[in-house]
């Protein structure tokens, strides 16, 4: 077969394609159809595939054109596991522009996480930096698009808790609840107050957010308060959304020793039924207990965990736990923290003693000493003296040697029966608070980027921590599953020989790091390394040279080691 010309006087030429034969020995043509319709590229296409070519046109690399590439599997990684774990119809059954914008929103936190108007421009179609905003068709959306959406969710946080609580939370289940502060920028917001700051950003006002979980810190609620509140006064509302909107008649309530005061213990724990806790004595308490006799240090001769009862204490248990390593770390700690501290207390005393404009003034020196001790505390391990004449000081011994006994000791509280629970368990219960201390770790990282927050409504900034930590409950759910390729140990609940001691890992996970490899041979990253590394995994937009084939769109096929990654979260390209 091939293509023929036939020219025509006064019209175009008739493009045909023909066909030849030999019949009684003699060469015919017939035609078989007639292409003068066809467009000029799309007949030549045809000749050079009659004559034999393995491509049209042009050499394979120029026939083709990649106008566009955007990072497209760490998207799919993410909206994957949030439809299998059913965000979307956790937040609203029926699809909505709302709802798409909501888990937008969720899914930044996790790929890129920047302010409403950044987030806006890299969903937008002109300067996308992913693939999220087509897969949810948000390629037209703006920042006041986004701050409506928060405005939407806030007021379906109540059943979106009351759901995410009916998966996570059973009748007598462990609760973890701790707070935390993250600062602002701006002072318009009512929430945005001065506190105690454990950003270190004392120039900047503060909120605080608490939030429960269950016994492996998986994320369940999140409520948010004015920066001056104290951690204790933050509980009352966490029981009453435990006990009312969560439905939990027995419960076991695990906090620090600065949430979980005696006051509320007494006040507000005690007269409930059903509601136990676990939480920590304060340093004079425990020191209370060393002064009246009732723990002797000789209890940890052979043992670092024993349980005593006290008067003061009806119907609870005290455990008492030894660390030996926490106690070499203290008493490290507190011999740096003093020799820094006497060394300013030498710059005073040899200031009020030089000859040319000595230091004088009882105000004046009292205010650097408080300086010089004030941020360490340790202002209690010394005695000092200032008169008209100079500064003295001298290191207080016995107060040394009182808080070094006690160094590696901490004392549990708890109103659960030895029945229930042993004081192995009862120890391991309170050490899980460490996870929720995880999470406030990746919300205000580099992972998840919570502060510094700008919003100035009070709704929009508890709109935003929400998005935050459901963003985290994504994000706890990714790394469990990714777990054999992160450096995390897989065999949980086996680490610990004594529930006082610290965590060991386990042998495979110290080969696993020592090699950077899995046994499979495969490559070991960290969570945030992987979502770069399946980033990579990008949408071509393809434009072929050949105006008549229309454009396409490919996806990377992925390595062996990123294909092993979506297995795992069980989500596909």
């Amino acid at each position: 077969m091939y293509v023929a010309v036939v020219p025509n006087r006064r019209s175009p030429p008739a493009i045909l394609l023909r066909q030849s034969y030999r019949q009684a020995g003699k060469v015919r043509n017939r035609t078989l159809a007639n292409l003068s319709h066809w467009p000029p590229e799309k007949v030549q296409a045809l000749r050079q595939v009659l004559r034999g070519a393995t491509s049209v046109g042009a050499s394979l690399p120029d026939a083709f054109e990649i106008t566009r590439s955007l990072p497209h599997g760490h998207v799919a990684s993410v909206l994957g596991t949030m439809d299998r774990l059913g965000i979307p119809a956790l937040l609203e059954k029926k699809p909505s522009r709302a709802r798409d914008c909501v888990l937008a929103l969720i899914a930044a936190r996790l790929l890129e996480p920047a302010s409403k108007l950044a987030t806006a421009r890299a969903l937008n179609g002109e300067t996308c930096h992913s693939t999220l905003g087509e897969r949810l068709g948000l390629a037209g959306v703006d920042e006041d698009e986004l701050y409506e959406a928060l405005d939407w969710l806030l007021p379906r946080q109540p059943a979106i808790e009351a759901a995410l609580a009916e998966r996570h939370l059973t009748q007598g289940t462990l609760v973890l609840y701790d707070v935390t502060s993250t600062y602002f920028e701006g002072r318009a917001c009512p929430l945005a107050q001065f506190g105690y700051s454990r950003d270190e950003r004392r120039s900047n006002p503060q909120i605080v957010f608490g939030v429960l979980s269950d016994a492996d810190g998986c994320p369940v609620a999140v409520e948010v308060f004015p920066g001056d509140v104290g951690d204790p006064k933050t509980l009352t509302a966490q029981i009453s959304k435990l006990r009312e909107r969560f439905r939990l008649e027995r419960l076991v309530l695990v906090g620090d020793r600065g949430m979980i005061t005696h006051k509320r213990i007494v006040e507000e724990l005690r007269p409930q039924e059903g509601l136990d806790w676990i939480t920590a004595l304060r340093t004079p308490q425990i020191q209370a207990l060393v002064k009246e006799g009732t723990l002797q240090l000789s209890l940890f001769d052979e043992r670092g965990l024993a349980e005593v009862i006290h008067p003061d204490y009806p119907g609870e248990r005290l455990l008492v736990c030894r660390n030996p390593l926490l106690a070499t770390e203290r008493a490290r700690k507190r011999k740096e923290l003093m020799e820094a501290a006497e060394k300013k207390l030498q710059q005073i005393a040899a200031a009020t003693r030089r000859k040319r404009q000595p230091l004088k003034g009882t105000e004046r020196i009292s205010y650097l000493v408080g300086r010089a001790l004030g941020p360490s505390r340790v202002a209690k391990y010394f005695r000092w003296e200032i008169t008209k004449e100079g500064f003295g000081y001298q290191r207080d011994q016995e107060r040394i040697e009182q808080d070094a006994r006690l160094d590696g000791i901490y004392v549990l509280r708890t109103s659960v029966s030895a029945e229930r629970s042993s004081a192995e368990e009862t120890v391991r219960a309170y050490k899980r608070l460490a996870t929720v201390e995880r999470a406030f770790r990746v919300l205000k990282s580099v992972d998840l980027e919570i502060r510094p927050i700008h919003h100035r409504l009070p709704d929009r900034v508890k709109a935003h921590v929400l998005v935050c930590l459901l963003a985290y409950y994504v994000e706890w759910h990714m790394r469990r599953a990714l777990a054999p390729l992160l450096f995390e140990d897989e065999e949980r609940g086996q680490r610990e020989l004594s529930p006082v001691a610290p965590a060991e890992r386990s042998r495979s996970a110290k080969v696993k790091a020592g090699r950077k490899r899995t046994a499979d041979d495969q490559p070991v990253q960290s969570f945030r390394d992987w979502l770069k590394d399946l980033a990579t995994i990008v949408q071509d937009h393809i434009q072929p040279k050949v105006k008549s084939i229309p454009a396409f769109q490919k996806i990377t096929r992925p390595t062996p080691a990123q294909q092993r990654a979506l297995n795992l979260l069980g989500v596909s390209l």
